[in-house]
């Protein structure tokens, strides 16, 4: 699993790519939004799960895009896996298949509001790249 520090420094690295922001910032933007102790073990957390051994990136992110869309409600977190889930590899024909599974799973209600805002960041990025 690598030290601390190594898994820390890991949970740096997510959290910059995942949030746009320095990786020399993250501490600070943790602590504002979470506070100190929760920001340090979120930290730590992350640098443990996000480690590329087993299980690849790409797949690591479709695991998280389904994850946000069954549990509804955390829009704003699902709108950034859904950037590094492209950055990682994944295509929009994959992550709208994941969302129309789901709908049968999760239900209609919560998977059309996921369905929304993935196609609304997938048209961002698009846009962004043109």
């Amino acid at each position: 699993m690598g030290t601390d520090s190594e898994r820390y420094g890991r949970g740096l690295d997510t959290f910059a790519s995942q949030f746009g922001i320095e990786r020399a910032d993250v501490p600070a933007w943790l602590e504002e939004r979470l506070g100190a102790r929760f920001g340090e073990e979120a930290l730590r957390a992350n640098g443990g799960a996000w480690r590329d051994d087993v299980l690849s990136l790409r797949d690591r992110s479709l695991i998280v895009v389904a994850s946000l869309v069954t549990q509804g409600g955390v829009e704003e977190r699902l709108r950034g896996h859904v950037r590094r889930a492209i950055e990682h590899g994944s295509s929009r024909e994959e992550l709208e298949a994941l969302v129309t599974l789901l709908a049968v799973y999760a239900g209609y209600p919560r998977a059309s509001v996921a369905m929304e805002i993935v196609r609304d960041e997938l048209d961002q990025l698009e846009a962004e790249t043109a």
